[in-house]
């Protein structure tokens, strides 16, 4: 009886342990995978992980194996006297310590080697990039460029990228995990992180994510990476480098003078010149530079998982059908007398020159909203713009929708507030702003 119970159990165990086997491999894709060798850097981590995981197995079967010899050789049986013990037996001490370490130094060397290659600082040559961690959305600059931006970080393939890592307020931690590399955000001081993308890697989307506790959002603290070739990277950093274009003011001021007969007044580009009147960023259409952005049809299709999936949230509503209504220009002129200006920045404008949201330069041109949480479309950007904290937990944009109750604030907003046309005309001028 005893001998077959024994098997029984066996049998069971080998089958949970063949149903698990299974289960393990019938994993799908996953977007999200760190096992790629996309980047310099992830290649040397994942080498380096394959050597660890070597010789842990190598270490695990070897004890697993004398474990089991020692059970079955050293078992109690009738008859049998006291086992010989082995203790102050110098040589079996020293081999069971000598084993251990070198084990040890082969994995040792690999590690430092791993740990100076990507400790070491980055090419004279390389792109630079600052990354800013805010609670809970990702402000990008390149200051080689003149550039800044948010949630939205492109990079071109085949060049060296350095990121200079701060935070403005809590621990961060920067995270693509296609391209490898993860490191913090620290509080008043800089840290730095390079790779660089495959030079034949093809034009991809990737998530970004925070990975470091950071509050309430933490979660909802996302971005988007778009690997690009060298010349699509220089179309998108011409376009970028451009002032806000809004088309409909842009064509209203240059119908209008040369009504005149005198020459339109337009912002200059990244010049530090001021316009002489309050409009909207905006040049002659000769002079402006094609709009590039990953292209959209690669996003809905191979890249489909970058797409936010977060459901609008029931506790506040919002009359959809004004959106078809909206005013670009009527927004403009209500943006620029609303609290916006206090927070974010629009290039070309200089009432609106403030950084404590982010950069809205070219919002229009953008996949997301709202710390990558959200889709960039007309609907979600007006709930967005109602009450961002309903939208995301903790979020430092107040609520602007008139009468609601702010849930962070605890205050009913009405002077100032926006009514659902207010709304629909500002979501109506953001999304022009390509």
């Amino acid at each position: 009886m005893v001998g077959t119970f024994r098997r029984r159990r066996l049998a069971s165990v080998a089958l949970l342990g063949a149903l698990a086997l299974g289960l393990a491999a019938c994993g799908g894709e996953y977007p999200n995978s760190t096992f790629n060798h996309t980047t310099d850097f992830n290649a040397d981590i994942d080498a380096l992980w394959d050597k660890l995981l070597v010789w842990g197995t190598i270490v695990f079967i070897g004890v697993e194996v004398a474990l089991v010899y020692t059970i079955f050789r050293f078992r109690r049986r009738a008859g049998a006297g006291k086992p010989k013990q082995v203790h102050g037996n110098t040589a079996l001490e020293i081999t069971w310590t000598a084993i251990p370490a070198v084990i040890l130094i082969f994995i040792a060397i690999p590690t430092v080697r791993t740990i100076f290659k990507t400790q070491a600082k980055a090419a004279p040559d390389a792109l630079q990039v600052e990354v800013i961690g805010h609670q809970w959305w990702w402000e990008f600059k390149y200051p080689q460029l003149g550039i800044t931006t948010a949630n939205e970080l492109y990079l071109p393939t085949g060049r060296t990228v350095n990121f200079q890592l701060k935070t403005i307020d809590v621990l961060h931690s920067f995270w693509i995990p296609q391209l490898g590399g993860k490191r913090d955000l620290v509080s008043n001081r800089t840290n730095f992180l390079w790779f660089t993308p495959n030079a034949d890697l093809p034009s991809s989307a990737y998530n970004g994510f925070c990975a470091e506790f950071c509050g309430a959002s933490h979660a909802n603290m996302r971005f988007r990476a778009f690997t690009v070739t060298p010349q699509e990277f220089e179309q998108w950093a011409a376009h970028q480098k451009q002032n806000a274009i809004f088309p409909s003011v842009a064509a209203a001021a240059t119908s209008a003078s040369a009504s005149a007969g005198a020459t339109p007044t337009v912002l200059a580009a990244n010049t530090g010149a001021q316009p002489a009147a309050d409009t909207a960023a905006a040049a002659p259409a000769a002079a402006q530079v094609p709009v590039w952005v990953f292209p959209k049809e690669k996003v809905e299709g191979e890249f489909k998982h970058i797409i936010p999936t977060v459901k609008l949230p029931t506790t506040i509503s919002y009359d959809e059908s004004l959106l078809a209504q909206g005013d670009a220009e009527r927004g403009r002129q209500t943006y620029s007398k609303s609290s916006c200006i206090g927070c974010h920045s629009i290039a070309g404008t200089p009432y609106n020159m403030a950084n404590i949201g982010p950069n809205l330069t070219h919002v229009g041109s953008r996949y997301t909203i709202g710390g990558g949480l959200y889709p960039n479309d007309a609907k979600h950007l007006a709930y967005w713009i109602k009450s961002s904290g309903h939208m995301k937990p903790g979020s430092l944009m107040p609520t602007l929708g008139k009468g609601l109750t702010d849930p962070r604030l605890k205050m009913v907003v009405n002077v100032g507030g926006l009514t659902d046309n207010d709304i629909a005309d500002i979501v109506a001028y953001l999304q022009a702003l390509k």
